[in-house]
């Protein structure tokens, strides 16, 4: 006889993931609107990943040696639904946070992904402003997707595009994906008013560095906003090698020395990219120093996981499974009081965490302050 196994939790996920499992407290407390950690570090923003599958296979993220054609990917009921995504969403919003970004994976991988935006759009914060709503993407479903995505309520968009070289481009994302495609996104991403579009590029010293330059060239004038980002680790799947880093101050420079430029104030505590404005008015470009220049100090961002892990930081490797609580009976009271608590009980051990991934001092010193940049 064929025996028949059915799987009532999702072991794979449960493998994947190191977890505590949030105790309730006995005492549950009302959110106030205004919620800080240890050292007084206000929460405002939560990412959440919607989806952990990707089109793409880029290779400081999800490389083909690793994300293969056997690769399990979490089977569709680990993963949040909607209802569960906007319930928590509105608690941490309950608790000050003002910005909600979606990611992945890709995003729009993930189907009907209107209806979650539209659903989260009719939050507010306590005082009764709209929430900040965004999305990144890597922008090859995007130029079809604006129209909708704008329509249900997306405030902005960010796309990740690591090179004008279609060569490069091609090697990078390693499934052969034309760099046009995503720039006819971008575009479209402007005409319906997702904006100021921003665009992420990842550098990877000695593999699209020598694009650092054509891109602020190309977007510069354009109203997009360029943001380098050093490469890091991702998940430690990448093989991330610290050699392999090229520091901001570098990328800046070199920025500097083509199109002049002069520091901006940031748009709010805690905003992880050092922006710079361009002399001629040509607009804005930024600088994430994910490894030179680690953010942890002012640090406001957490992260909600596919499948209902909350993580208090990108170099974290365990979470907390609010996913339990929520299919468990938790009462929003509950749930809301053990994020509460585990925010409050967030302390400097992570820029640790940073120090152990990058080698780099737990206080580094600022490497971009420069007060002005070219000739």
């Amino acid at each position: 006889m064929t025996e028949t196994i059915i799987r009532l939790t999702d072991l794979r996920s449960d493998a994947r993931y190191a977890t505590h499992a949030p105790q309730i407290p006995a005492q549950v407390r009302a959110a106030t609107g205004h919620l800080e950690d240890a050292l007084v570090r206000p929460l405002h923003d939560l990412r959440i990943s919607v989806t952990d599958r990707c089109n793409f296979r880029c290779v400081y993220c999800m490389p083909k040696d690793v994300f293969d054609k056997d690769y399990a990917f979490l089977p569709q009921s680990s993963l949040l639904s909607f209802e569960e995504i906007e319930r928590t969403a509105r608690l941490f919003v309950e608790h000050g946070v003002e910005k909600l970004r979606l990611t992945g994976g890709e995003p729009l991988l993930r189907k009907h992904i209107e209806r979650l935006i539209e659903m989260l759009a009719r939050l507010r914060t306590p005082s009764g402003k709209p929430i900040d709503i965004t999305l990144t993407t890597n922008g090859s479903l995007l130029a079809r997707r604006a129209q909708s995505l704008k329509d249900a309520g997306l405030t902005r968009v960010t796309v990740s595009l690591d090179s004008l070289d279609d060569t490069i481009f091609r090697r990078m994302n390693d499934v052969d994906f034309p760099v046009t495609k995503v720039l006819e996104g971008i575009a479209e991403a402007q005409r319906v008013g997702l904006g100021p579009v921003k665009v992420n590029m990842v550098v990877k010293r000695g593999t699209n560095d020598t694009d650092i330059v054509p891109m602020a060239r190309h977007f510069h004038g354009s109203g997009v906003v360029l943001r380098f980002i050093e490469y890091m680790d991702v998940g430690t799947s990448n093989g991330w090698r610290m050699d392999e880093v090229l520091p901001s101050a570098d990328v800046i420079a070199r920025v500097g020395n083509a199109l002049p430029v002069e520091p901006l104030e940031p748009n709010y505590p805690g905003e992880t990219a050092q922006r710079w404005r361009y002399r001629d008015g040509g607009g804005e470009v930024g600088v994430i120093s994910s490894v030179t220049r680690a953010f942890c100090g002012t640090c406001s961002r957490a992260r909600l996981s596919t499948e209902g892990k909350l993580y208090l930081c990108l170099f974290a490797s365990s979470g907390y499974d609010l996913r339990t609580l929520l299919r468990n009976g938790a009462s929003d009271a509950q749930i809301s009081t053990v994020i509460g608590d585990i925010w409050h009980g967030r302390t400097d051990r992570y820029s640790a965490l940073r120090t152990a991934a990058t080698g780099l001092p737990e206080n580094a010193p600022p490497k971009v302050e420069m007060s002005y940049i070219g000739g």
